[in-house]
């Protein structure tokens, strides 16, 4: 992937990392689904974010999490 869907700049949310193009904080994602919400009702909530965008995220962490195992 060559571009985070993440984004963390200080004019945006006082620099809480956010899903680019947004100002949604990707802990939003993870309170929704420590909360036992679906993907599908974050998406409803966040209509600026797309679903690709939580995939992206989903794989960006899963990536981040396997290179630290080895």
């Amino acid at each position: 992937m060559s571009q985070s869907v993440v984004k963390v700049d200080p004019e945006i949310m006082s620099g809480a990392p956010c899903f680019t193009g947004t100002r949604v904080p990707i802990q939003n994602l993870i309170d929704y689904l420590e909360g036992g919400d679906s993907i599908e009702e974050f998406l409803d909530g966040f209509p600026s974010v797309s679903r690709e965008q939580v995939i992206a995220f989903l794989e960006e962490a899963k990536e981040s999490v396997l290179a630290r195992a080895v």
